[in-house]
């Protein structure tokens, strides 16, 4: 389109040679039916039209001015008065525009004189109507014809009059009433005059004066009715063409402030416009800021055009303007509100189109999937997240295929994190049930996924969202969908996986049972997979179907239906699986049976029967018959059963008193017998004389036959105390007489010195009767633990006091005999029998598991598999490790510590020679070595699994402690028992605690299988006191000294009735250094983990009053709980832990180390309590005081750690630095997290401190003058690989604030900006000092770890190069140093790759491939930059000289082989610059190997 000027207006005139006569755009023309009429068929309607009324007779004036326009067109050859319609034209309508031209610029009279006579002329209406028609051609009537009013617009002369009287004419035909119609949009277009006027002035070929049309067409327009106004803004881009869109954007936005019903008409009109791009940004501004003030209706349109309109640069603005202004009002229908909420579907009915419009443009531009998911990315706080975020995540997913595994991670981040919670998707579910029943498929897709996860937090997500989906969906397709993809997953074989979907189905079934029925045949489906299930897996399908058995015996109906066929079914499989004579099989129909007897033991008598069918069945084998006991004690510890069962199980335990107890006369046996040669004796005698029976464990160990049954003993004695405190109101006076009773072992003469003469077997039998013995003593304090742990009133107070004194005293005969075994067990390996069954899954459960996470292992695990299958015994459905498995999987021992690989430590037949002795060498060494009783027993804790645990009760005794006036703060030797308690305290802790790997572990931890959080929670919260109490002794102990009260073990042990053995020792230091670290390591782990604390305020205060200084005990403790102030509590916390660092210092570097760790978990508390008051919206002065509490705790804690780091240890460190590696790194993590500037410290160990540490194994005192004594040759690598992580952190710090810089809308400060270049330039100069360490360091494992950090340190940095490229204008001179800098490090790292590979040091050439890729990367994004900048710098590539670390020039390369080009895509790049790429600046002649 061209545009001329008026040569008669006053503005400046266009060139003439610039007019072009372009030609109409054809695939504009109006339709017949709704535009001019062209055809003859049409001209013929028209003449014959009773609408077109002849043309009336003018008055003199009018009729003169009339003539004379009539008579220039007749001139021209145009026929204006025609009484048969409209006016004639001639056929060449260039000749006839050429021709008025050439007049009316010649002759301005003439010009005058047309436009006069026409302005009468269309004082008509009809005559207007007319010349607006198309009018008659002297030609063919397939030509297309012209109305003369567009005829007379293309002439240049007097198309600004003409517009100019047809927009005064347009505001004459508004009013409805002048067309006797009711709405002028309902007119045909020919009798329409606003619209035919309209219609003159689309695609004209050229405009003289665009900017006064523009100004005078707005004009009109804001006066215009609303449909008028939207047909004209419709046609603006036909009608003003491409050079002056300025204005018509402009003006369109004053039409948007004005009136906001046109946001439709205008969006489409801005679509429709050829705009340059800052036109577009600003059109796209306007179409953002009518988010929130358009109809819901036209929502659609305009979210339309946004997400056409997106592109690289504004397609992170359209989504965030959209997610911030746009607000989903879904109609929440929840099952209960079902009834309520019919057909209140409109609101759907928009979002429906919303969501429908996101999908097709997703589907057809990735750019915008990108985006959307790089904006949810830095979204961390959960409040933060919107509805519309799910349905982003969801269309993504549904449209672009190639993004979904994006979506699944994010998603699964974001479950993890906790930034996206179940009730998004819930609000989703319950409140546009009608469009997720369109994305049905995509929901469940997504929810397999997360299912699926191995973290906890994401499977548990995983298991509500397909809750959502069974509830929110009744209909049975659905359902049946959401069953079948469960069931999909339980046949899956990944044990987390198969776990999860078992929990949903069980949640499903308790709730939901009724509705399960008509379709249990999907859920039937699972007992394929049994045979590969966990016992709690085991628990769970059981459960289902039990659920769904007895909802259908419920009513008769389903009873007859599909009652009696679930039922049967259930009861047929379970009779099945007990009968089979494989255990694996067997445990399936063991727990079958009772899952029966608890669910349907009350309505079905075939409970009964099973039930005598499985105990005889576990006559068979023992450790079915210990499965039974432990699950059936369980079930009765939560309820009662039918009495016909009580009954049943009554006569079980009657048996117990024959099977294992022996009579004794004046408190001894009636007669002494050798069993296989051993000497008998009785030991731990608590009740002396007056004891009528003693527990008769060396007679069935010595007993091949009976040996069976005493594995039996502790699940049977379980069985029996429940059984008694449900007959007894909770008392267990009635087996009382059993906790003091003595314990019929082996003679202690046999211990000592007649250890040598011993045999093999015999060994054995000594070594199984402590094994029995020890699990005998624990199951006696699981049960009378109940009697003084509060649970029952049914006891008085003398004989809790009797019993507490028992249970103090049978906790040292534990520790007594758990060390003697671990002791024998270093002379005489052996494989114990499982006693505790149903927690640890079987072998091929474990090796499932392995296969899953450790899938690099598997040739390894299949050669393992093949040796344990040669070493399977005739007992081989115990599935036991052998005894040297065990100790090599847990890491207790290495390969050089076993004495003989091939002894599985189980009676064997084989040569005289092994079975006479067992580990002879060094034997005389090993009886007389001192056994420390507070040690951990690591041998015995290899097979821990195998013992009966303790239960949460029995830490209860804790509580009991008696105040003797002594010489030392520990008189009565409790502190080793309560180290033992302790230890195990702390693994129970730690269970509920989340791993610091967000991997599941699928063990369940021994005696909490059956404990919820809460019920722990609650039992442990009144150990605070004591905890503090044992720790105070601990460290009074500590200050004492060793040589205090060496004899309290000795006595106290005698009096608990512990046989004397003179080697059984306590170390007095060792176990008060060991309380404190266990005490700490149970306080830490409580505070930081929030299952446990964060969730319950109250146990969070009693912990931290617990723990307050002595002095300020009393006045915080009264302040806090009146004011409230936590952080005061926190405050006494710290300041007590401080005093005790003081005590810690003195004593050992490892003790002193576990007291800065947790100083710093009461920092990292205290940080998780401000995040839980701010999601609460505290008041601001609480949250800035704990803020400044925080700033304050990090200075001290940075001081206390930098205190043990530069402590001279050099004469208190036991056993040199050697295993004190970890410990020393972490307390380096600790120095530099919480110390004032991070970078500034990394930068002074980095480049001073580090260079001068020699790795000699000497180390002088001139080594040290840097005043780290903890940083020598032995602790050089943690310090070294630390410096690096903790490198990388501040580096991805700002990465994420440039990233933040570049994505706000806002300009940056220059201030903000300098400040990030300086810390990346001092981030690069500690890498490169770091990674230029290997040059004078030739230790191979510090030059991994150069490879390594070095290219993650090159992959962080290319993450931060749009920022450097955006601001390199302003900072090219630093940028260029910072690359140029660089260099140095990247030269070391190309060095290193060559000499390993040369070298053939596989721990560095593993990691060269990742590495060369992304100094690659590097490399070519350095080169865009430099080439893409105006700064004079040039870059290229070549090859420089080969030379070593030293700097010496290597010849030719001599050691290179082919397999430099390994791991390397781009194989020709990397042929030709691998060794050395160079980038230089023009200013120096320095090149870049890369």
């Amino acid at each position: 389109m061209v545009f001329l000027r008026n040569p008669n207006t006053a503005r400046t005139k266009r060139p003439s040679n610039s007019f072009v006569s372009p030609v109409s755009h054809p695939s504009k023309i109006p339709k017949p039916t709704a535009a001019s009429t062209v055809n003859v068929s049409n001209s013929v309607h028209i003449q014959n039209d009773d609408s077109i009324a002849p043309p009336p007779k003018p008055s003199s004036e009018t009729l003169n001015s009339i003539d004379k326009m009539a008579s220039i067109l007749a001139d021209a050859g145009c026929t204006l008065l025609n009484t048969s319609g409209p006016p004639c034209l001639p056929a060449d309508l260039h000749k006839l525009r050429h021709h008025l031209q050439i007049r009316l610029s010649s002759d301005s009279s003439i010009r005058s004189q047309l436009l006069e006579g026409f302005s009468s002329y269309i004082d008509n209406q009809n005559d207007l109507r007319r010349v607006l028609l198309p009018s008659q051609r002297y030609s063919s009537s397939n030509v297309r014809s012209e109305s003369l009013v567009r005829v007379l617009l293309l002439i240049p002369s007097i198309q600004l009059d003409l517009q100019n009287m047809l927009l005064e004419k347009l505001p004459e035909y508004f009013d409805n009433d002048n067309c006797g119609h009711s709405s002028s949009s309902t007119m045909r277009l020919d009798e329409d005059i606003a619209r035919l006027i309209l219609n003159q002035f689309r695609w004209l070929d050229f405009l003289v004066d665009s900017e006064s049309f523009t100004e005078n067409l707005f004009q009109v327009l804001s006066i215009c009715p609303p449909h008028l106004k939207m047909e004209i803004i419709g046609s603006l881009p036909e009608i003003m063409g491409d050079t002056n869109n300025k204005t018509v954007v402009e003006s369109l936005e004053k039409v948007l402030q004005d009136d906001s019903t046109a946001t439709v008409a205008v969006i489409d009109c801005f679509s429709s416009l050829n705009l340059d791009e800052l036109l577009q940004d600003k059109v796209i501004t306007i179409a953002l800021s009518c988010i929130r003030t358009i109809e819901a209706e036209k929502l659609p349109y305009l979210l339309r055009f946004l997400l056409l309109s997106a592109t690289t640069t504004n397609a992170r603005r359209i989504i965030s303007q959209f997610r911030e202004q746009y607000k989903m009002v879904g109609v929440f229908d929840t099952p209960a509100q079902h009834n309520k909420l019919k057909g209140k579907s409109i609101i759907n009915n928009v979002e429906a189109s919303v969501l429908d419009a996101l999908g097709s443009s997703f589907r057809f531009k990735n750019i915008l999937c990108q985006e959307i998911l790089k904006e949810l990315q830095y979204i961390d706080k959960p409040q933060d997240h919107k509805m519309i975020d799910i349905w982003l995540l969801m269309l993504i997913y549904k449209n672009c295929e190639s993004m979904q595994k994006s979506v699944e991670k994010l998603l699964k981040k974001k479950i993890i994190e906790g930034s996206i919670q179940d009730v998004l998707f819930e609000q989703c579910i319950f409140g546009y049930k009608e469009l997720v029943k369109d994305h049905f498929s995509s929901f469940l897709l997504l929810s397999e996924y997360v299912l699926a996860c191995k973290e906890q937090k994401a499977s548990k997500f995983g298991i509500q969202m397909y809750k959502y989906l069974f509830e929110g969906f009744p209909d049975t397709y659905s359902r049946q969908e959401v069953l079948g993809a469960l069931v999909t997953h339980v046949g899956s074989g990944i044990m987390f996986e198969v776990n999860s979907a078992l929990e949903a189905m069980v949640l499903l079934a308790s709730k939901y049972s009724q509705e399960l029925i008509p379709i249990c045949s999907y859920i039937t489906g699972i007992l394929d997979y049994m045979e590969g299930f966990t016992t709690e897996n085991l628990h769970k399908v059981y459960d289902v179907f039990c659920f769904l058995s007895r909802s259908a015996q419920s009513t008769q109906s389903n009873k007859e239906s599909f009652g009696s066929s679930i039922a049967n079914e259930l009861f047929m499989i379970v009779r099945k699986q007990v009968s089979n004579p494989e255990f694996r099989y067997k445990k399936m129909g063991l727990i079958g049976t009772l899952k029966i007897l608890s669910h349907l033991g009350d309505t079905n008598e075939e409970a009964l029967e099973l039930l005598k069918t499985s105990l005889d069945s576990c006559q068979q084998l023992p450790i079915s018959l210990i499965l039974f006991c432990d699950e059936l004690s369980a079930i009765l510890d939560s309820r009662t059963l039918h009495p016909a069962i009580m009954e049943r199980v009554g006569q079980l335990v009657g048996e117990f008193e024959s099977m294992f107890l022996s009579d004794l006369e004046d408190g001894k046996l009636p007669a002494s017998d050798l069993y296989c040669g051993l000497e008998g004796e009785l030991w731990m005698n608590l009740d002396g004389d007056i004891s009528p029976i003693c527990m008769n464990i060396l007679s069935l160990a010595s007993s091949s036959s009976r040996l069976t049954s005493l594995q039996t003993l502790p699940a049977n004695f379980r069985l029996l105390s429940v059984m008694e405190r449900l007959g007894n109101q909770g008392s267990l006076g009635g087996i009382d007489a059993l906790l003091g009773c003595p314990i019929h072992l082996p003679s202690s003469k046999l211990f000592l010195k007649s250890w040598q003469s011993l045999n093999k077997k015999q060994k054995h039998v000594l070594c199984l009767s402590l094994y029995y013995a020890i699990n005998w003593i624990r199951e006696l304090l699981n049960a009378f633990g109940t009697q003084v742990a509060g649970r029952f009133d049914c006891i008085s107070q003398a004989t809790k006091e009797d019993t507490v004194t028992k249970i103090l005293k049978r906790l040292k005969n534990l520790i007594f005999l758990e060390s003697l075994l671990n002791h024998l067990l270093q002379e005489c390996p052996l494989s114990l029998p499982e006693l505790y069954l149903h927690i640890e899954p079987t072998r091929s459960e474990k090796n499932t598991t392995n296969q899953d996470s450790l899938q690099v292992n598997k040739r390894k695990d299949k050669k393992s598999s093949k040796g344990l299958k040669n070493s399977v015994t005739q007992r081989s459905s115990a599935t036991q490790l052998t005894l040297i498995e065990t100790w090599k999987k847990s890491g207790v021992i290495n390969s050089n510590d076993v004495l003989n690989e091939k002894s599985t430590g189980v009676p064997s037949r084989s040569s005289p020679s092994e079975s006479a002795t067992c580990s002879t060498s060094n034997l005389n060494e090993s009886v007389d070595t001192d056994i420390e009783i507070s040690e951990a027993v690591k041998l015995l804790e290899a097979q821990r699994h195998k013992l009966r645990p303790l239960l949460v009760d029995c830490f209860s005794i804790l509580s009991y402690s008696e105040d003797h006036a002594s010489c030392c703060a520990d008189p009565t030797c409790e502190l080793p028992v309560y180290l033992y308690l302790l230890r195990d305290l702390y693994s129970k802790i730690e269970s509920f605690c989340p791993k610091p790997t967000p991997f599941r572990s699928m063990n369940t931890p021994p005696s909490l299988s059956e404990i919820s959080t809460v019920e722990f929670i609650n039992k442990i919260q009144t150990l605070f006191p004591t905890l503090r109490r044992h720790l105070d002794s601990a460290i009074s102990l500590l200050e004492q000294g060793s040589e205090t009260c060496q004899t309290h073990w000795k006595d106290q042990s005698s009096l608990s009735g512990n046989p004397e053995i003179p080697n059984m020792v306590v170390y007095v230091p060792f176990v008060s250094s060991s309380v404190v670290k266990e005490t700490l390591h149970c306080f830490s782990k409580m505070l930081t983990c929030p299952d446990l604390i964060m969730t319950k305020h109250s146990v969070l205060m009693d912990l931290l009053k617990s723990f307050q200084p002595k002095k300020e005990s009393s006045s915080s403790s009264s302040s806090s709980s009146s004011t409230g102030d936590i952080g005061l509590l926190y405050g006494g916390v710290y300041a007590f832990l401080e005093g005790v660092l003081d005590v810690a210092v003195c004593f050992s570097f490892m003790l002193a180390s576990e007291v800065v760790l947790t100083l710093e978990s009461i920092v990292v508390s205290l940080e998780k309590f401000l995040e839980k008051r701010i999601d609460g919206s505290s008041s601001k002065h609480i949250v800035v005081d704990i803020r400044e509490l925080i700033a304050t705790m990090r200075k001290k804690l940075s001081s206390s750690a930098k205190k043990l780091l530069t402590h001279d240890w050099h004469k208190d460190v036991e056993n040199g630095w050697k295993g004190k590696g970890e410990m020393v790194q972490k307390i380096v993590h600790v120095y530099l997290e919480n110390c004032e500037s991070t970078s500034q410290t990394l930068d002074e160990l980095a480049c001073s401190i580090l260079p001068m540490v020699s790795l000699s194994s000497r180390t002088t005192a001139e080594e040290t003058s840097h005043g780290f004594t903890t940083l020598c040759s032995s602790t050089f690598f943690v310090w070294y690989k630390e410096l690096h992580e903790q490198n990388l952190v501040i580096l991805g710090k700002l990465v994420k604030e440039g990233v933040h810089i570049s994505k706000s809308r806002a300009t940056p400060q220059p201030k903000d900006v300098q400040l990030i270049m300086e810390k990346l330039h001092q981030s690069v100069n500690v890498a490169v000092s770091l990674i230029n360490i290997c040059r004078t360091h030739d230790k191979v494992n510090v030059r991994t770890m150069a490879v390594k950090y070095g290219g993650k340190f090159v992959d962080s940095f290319l993450k931060v190069f749009e920022f450097l490229e955006t601001h390199f204008q302003g900072h090219d001179q630093l940028i260029i140093k910072l690359f140029k800098d660089f260099q140095k490090g990247t030269r070391t790292i190309q060095t290193l790759c060559s000499e390993a590979k040369g070298l053939k040091q596989t721990g560095i050439t593993s990691k060269i491939p990742a590495t060369k890729r992304s100094l690659e990367r590097l490399l070519f994004r350095v080169k865009a930059l430099l080439h893409s900048s105006s700064s004079g710098c040039k870059f290229w590539m070549g090859n420089l000289k080969h030379k070593n670390l030293i700097g010496e020039v290597v010849s030719s390369q001599a050691y290179v082989d082919n397999d430099d080009r390994d791991g390397n895509n781009g194989e020709d790049f990397v042929e030709n610059v691998d060794e050395d790429q160079v980038m230089r600046d023009v200013e120096d002649s320095e090149g870049e190997a890369e």
